[in-house]
């Protein structure tokens, strides 16, 4: 592996005993406040560091395949290709991020359920075989244009509360894959396995029991039509949680071990995506305006009014919206509630307020409805849990400008990686000393004696 990208314009702050995030973050809103107040992310590489770990005690053989669309932000990347983590790509241009890392064409796989043919050609032209497929037009549009492809039959899987929400978009069924595999021996494409996902809103863990089975069903289909497959895919869906993490592990371990056990040569793979990099990342946002409005037009309809009308109720707007980085509001529920930054007293009454982004557009309403003291312009609201599904690349509606980003690390998880051999020379140059009071600049760049 190469290491770092050569043209990364960013550098990792060190943080001492010392100082903290929330100091980082202090002293990025001191120095925002005078210099223009741009909405900005601050990074804890150190829990990617431990999310790995934590995954290597839970799940480990199972080796993860970090989506890239969740965050393709560098300094994501480069760590977690440091930690010898495989990449799942959807586009060319992820597929190319990954690439210049150094990272094997067998740690990549492409996950498209639509592919561009140029895409797949792209693919072919790098090496990376390995991608999944779930219907004969996509089959012969592989067969096309990669000939050596292996192909992943992505299934289709259900809540079992059949919940509609919950029903995945994309996935053949059982019957169909025994066309898929007669296509594909046609067309001379190889199939190497099986692909489902699990939504991580499903909270019902027996879906995991009914997707493992039906794989194996698949299994079995193929040894039919004399295919050898060794390859299963367990898709996303983790949270985060450490909880969430073993029970995830207590219902498929059982599974795993009868249905694909060691001895079968299966490589059993999964692509946990918000597990990584949710928690990793704090969003900082400015507000821009405010104004006053009616108690009863604030509050969504059907819900009971029982705060009294003649308080106040306040609109925000913010210098960060569902264009830039909270896109992902746009298609579910914001998993983060707002804190203001400022200092104020426990006594301080709470007011009805509603946050909007920068855009002006009907749709870019951040908080619908939260209690929140009086704020005025120029006040700062932090987000946490915002690292999934807002770092990448983004809309430039209305001139939007996009966040800095401002990389952190604790000297224990720096320790940890050296620990584990990965805190390459190319890998130290990226760091710099964060004493506990220092003014940070994303455009600076500091060597470490670390």
């Amino acid at each position: 592996m190469k290491g770092f990208l050569e043209d990364a314009n960013y550098s990792i702050g060190l943080l001492d005993e010392g100082a903290t995030l929330a100091d980082v973050i202090d002293n990025c809103i001191y120095e925002h406040t005078h210099t223009g107040k741009r909405a900005f992310y601050v990074g804890d590489l150190g829990k990617l560091v431990k999310k790995n770990i934590q995954w290597q005690n839970v799940m480990a053989p199972i080796k993860p395949f970090y989506p890239v669309r969740c965050n393709s932000t560098p300094g994501v990347l480069e760590i977690l290709g440091t930690l010898g983590v495989g990449f799942a790509c959807s586009s060319k241009s992820e597929m190319a991020l990954v690439q210049d890392l150094g990272i094997s064409p067998e740690n990549i796989i492409y996950t498209n359920p639509c592919k561009q043919a140029s895409q797949i050609k792209y693919a072919a032209k790098a090496g990376i075989n390995i991608m999944t497929c779930d219907n004969d037009i996509e089959l012969k549009k592989i067969a096309r244009n990669h000939p050596n492809a292996k192909l992943l039959l992505h299934i289709a899987t259900e809540d079992i509360t059949a919940d509609e929400e919950m029903n995945m978009k994309f996935g053949t069924t059982l019957k169909n894959c025994r066309h898929l595999m007669e296509c594909a021996k046609e067309l001379g494409v190889q199939i190497v396995g099986v692909k489902f996902h699990v939504s991580g809103s499903c909270k019902e863990l027996q879906t995991y029991i009914h997707a493992i089975s039906d794989a194996r069903c698949v299994f079995d289909m193929a040894e039919e039509f004399g295919i050898k497959m060794n390859m299963l895919d367990i898709g996303g869906g983790f949270t985060g949680s450490e909880l969430q993490l073993e029970e995830v592990n207590h219902v498929i371990r059982p599974l795993l071990d009868v249905y694909f056990p060691k001895e079968s040569g299966v490589n059993v793979i999964a692509e946990p995506g918000f597990y990584y990099v949710s928690s990793a990342f704090t969003l900082a946002v400015n507000i821009i305006a405010k104004k006053t409005v009616e108690y009863d037009k604030l509050l969504p309809s059907g819900v009971e009014q029982t705060r009294n009308h003649d308080e106040p109720v306040f609109t925000y707007y913010i210098n960060d919206g569902v264009y830039g980085s909270f896109a992902s509001k746009l298609s579910e529920k914001l998993n983060t509630i707002p804190e203001v930054h400022k200092k104020y007293k426990e006594d301080e009454p709470l007011f009805t307020s509603s946050l909007w982004g920068p855009s002006c557009d009907e749709l870019d309403q951040i908080v619908e409805n939260c209690l929140l003291p009086e704020l005025s312009v120029g006040d700062w609201l932090i987000f946490d849990n915002m690292g999934s599904g807002t770092l990448g690349e983004q809309s430039t509606f209305n001139d939007y400008q996009r966040p800095l980003i401002y990389y952190m690390m604790s000297f224990s998880d720096w320790d940890e990686m050296q620990d584990a051999g990965i805190a390459s020379d190319t890998l130290m140059k990226n760091f710099f000393f964060v004493p506990s009071c220092i003014q940070l600049s994303p455009e600076d760049r500091f060597s470490t004696a670390a």
